[in-house]
């Protein structure tokens, strides 16, 4: 694979790019960002950038300004093409994503992500250490793309600390509880809706429990859990 280039999308064509490259990757789903709050976005100095192979834009990803005394930033999208997917992009983008924060004042960036899908709660608790400050039920409501159709839209709310060391995962020693989840939810939606509502139910009630006792998640362990 060539050099991914990551750059600001300041054009309308790029912007629209971007808008269908969204929707591509939440298949069935022909609003997943649209163009026009895109433009807006971009257009009021928020992070709004394609990521590309050469010429050929293959993600893209946009974020907003939080409350100013917050020095915040949140990161509501990011999508990339099937076919680009695993292969370290995800860290490049928020490299490239925290040195944009950083030089504009921001010392935090949110975002949110499904504690179900497994491979994302290891990469934003394990890799990058961001910190769970919330669970958020049905947080957007019914989604209608491929990836989230069937499902309550339940999620953890994270924060990332760009000037402090990331947040370490609690050895054996330190664990209080763990808390499993599937190893494919996207399949099992599709294959056994009522499987994965129940999986849903379950780790939503575990979760909101022990955040509710005073608890921290603690990281994500490869074996399939996430560490309290």
């Amino acid at each position: 694979m060539s050099e991914i280039d990551i750059r600001p999308l300041g054009t309308i064509e790029g912007i629209h790019e971007a808008s269908r490259l969204f929707d591509a990757v939440w298949v069935g789903d022909r609003a997943t960002m649209p163009a026009n709050i895109l433009r807006a976005l971009e257009h009021s100095g928020n992070y709004v950038v394609g990521l590309f192979d050469e010429d050929r834009m293959i993600g893209a990803s946009a974020a907003f300004f939080g409350p100013p005394a917050d020095r915040s930033m949140h990161s509501h999208i990011t999508g990339v093409l099937p076919g680009y997917q695993g292969r370290g992009l995800g860290r490049q983008l928020k490299n490239h994503q925290r040195e944009w924060a950083l030089e504009r004042g921001v010392g935090r960036i949110t975002w949110t992500f499904d504690p179900l899908i497994a491979r994302n709660a290891h990469f934003n608790l394990a890799a990058l250490g961001t910190r769970v400050t919330d669970y958020l039920v049905n947080q957007y409501g019914e989604m209608p793309d491929d990836v989230n159709r069937g499902d309550e839209s339940d999620r953890l709310m994270v924060a990332w600390a760009l000037a402090e060391p990331p947040a370490a995962t609690r050895g054996d020693a330190e664990i209080l509880a763990v808390v499993p989840v599937p190893d494919d939810i996207e399949a099992l939606r599709r294959t056994d809706p009522a499987a994965a509502a129940e999986w849903r139910v379950r780790v939503r009630d575990e979760l909101r429990g022990q955040l509710a006792s005073g608890r921290r998640i603690g990281g994500f362990d490869r074996r399939g859990y996430l560490i309290v």
